[in-house]
């Protein structure tokens, strides 16, 4: 089981990778269209701005299981030491509820736009909401796992 669950984050990393050198190289294809040539690719921005979406969200539950968020508990760590346990599940279950909540309203947004079709790429306006769908199933799976044990995910790295 652990095995099939590092294999998946470790082929998310590459899909966000993949798709970081795909903007890279529209985004940069397209000034030295534009600056040198008077000319681009129409649909370079829109692709662009969906890569960026699919990077920003996907990056926010990588780093979420890594445990590599922004975090402030000099408060908490110092003036309650014991109760940071039930405190830090506090923080899991809202976590939960919120990324709950991105995932309920990114399904119903994509659903509802999936026959949109978006004139310069001809792909779906619902891929941007799609990317919330995925980004939140994921975020719930991992808050799910950390409410009942917070270290599992952040120790499967360490384990090989």
């Amino acid at each position: 089981m652990k095995k099939t669950i590092k294999w998946m984050w470790q082929g998310i990393d590459v899909f966000i990778t993949v798709v970081l050198a795909a903007m890279i190289v529209l985004v940069f294809t397209n000034v030295v269209l534009r600056y040198g040539f008077s000319s681009g690719i129409r649909s370079s921005v829109e692709l662009s701005r969906l890569c960026l979406v699919w990077i920003v969200l996907l990056g926010a539950a990588v780093v979420l299981r890594r445990g590599e968020h922004l975090a402030i508990a000099e408060f908490s760590e110092r003036f309650f030491p014991s109760a940071v346990p039930i405190l830090n599940r506090l923080i899991w279950v809202v976590i939960l509820v919120s990324s709950g909540m991105l995932f309920v309203g990114a399904m119903n947004q994509t659903i509802a736009n999936w026959n949109n079709i978006s004139p310069l790429t001809g792909l779906p306006t619902a891929l941007f909401a799609l990317a919330g769908v995925v980004s939140g199933l994921l975020i719930v799976m991992i808050s799910l796992v950390r409410i009942f044990d917070p270290s599992w995910l952040t120790d499967m790295e360490d384990q090989e």
